[in-house]
């Protein structure tokens, strides 16, 4: 089981594939289902793992700085940050694809998964051939994305909170109290009560950490 961030002693070159190999960011949450990831990926003789992280292992500067070609994204692991991340990483990392492995419950982050800007969506449940070709079809630019994670989204309609309002809860879901989220967004406090009200509203909530439940249940947080 892995102790802690696992990155390759080789840090150069953009994309490094002068040995003809794909180099492969890991970030799973999950010990035993990243070390299954490692050792199987290890084992294609044109991949190479350069690191494999947890989601809140720094991952955003280790890549910037390793520059993989593929980053493999659990966007549906417990500490809900892999699928955030993606905008930040393929806006430092143009050239870096990014493939996502997600369950098809809840159909919302599946949803979402669609449209943040990855070129693979596999299902959790897949086979590992079906991972190694998405990585594989990711590295030269084709598009992956397995058909019942496609109907998932589907079938999750539009997203009914609108970005602010995800925004004021993301941050009242990390603990964030109504004056602090108000001083970090540059809201009034009352703007910030209206936010989490329109979202209890729409979940029909009771509390403001039903409606966090309800949304992070729903996929859309």
């Amino acid at each position: 089981m892995s102790a802690g961030p696992q990155v390759s002693p080789e840090t150069t070159g953009y994309p490094a594939t002068a040995s003809g190999l794909i180099r492969v960011l890991l970030v799973v949450d999950m010990d035993l289902l990243r070390d299954a990831l490692v050792t199987l990926l290890s084992e294609q003789h044109d991949m190479e793992v350069v690191a494999d992280l947890k989601c809140d292992d720094n991952v955003i500067p280790i890549a910037t700085r390793i520059r993989p070609d593929v980053a493999v994204i659990d966007v549906d692991q417990p500490c809900s940050r892999g699928l955030a991340m993606i905008p930040e990483l393929r806006a430092r990392l143009p050239r870096m694809q990014v493939v996502a492995l997600a369950a098809a419950s809840p159909p919302g982050l599946v949803q979402r998964a669609l449209t943040a800007e990855v070129l693979g969506l596999v299902d959790k449940n897949a086979s590992a051939t079906r991972l190694i070709a998405a990585i594989r079809g990711a590295a030269r630019g084709s598009q992956v994305v397995d058909v019942n994670l496609a109907v998932a989204a589907l079938a999750a309609g539009p997203n009914p909170f609108t970005p602010r309002e995800l925004q004021v809860l993301r941050l009242a879901a990390d603990g964030a109290s109504g004056p602090e989220i108000a001083s970090r967004l540059s809201l009034s406090k009352g703007t910030v009560r209206n936010y989490l009200s329109k979202v209890m509203s729409k979940t029909c909530a009771r509390t403001r950490i039903d409606a966090i439940r309800i949304v992070r249940e729903a996929g859309w947080l």
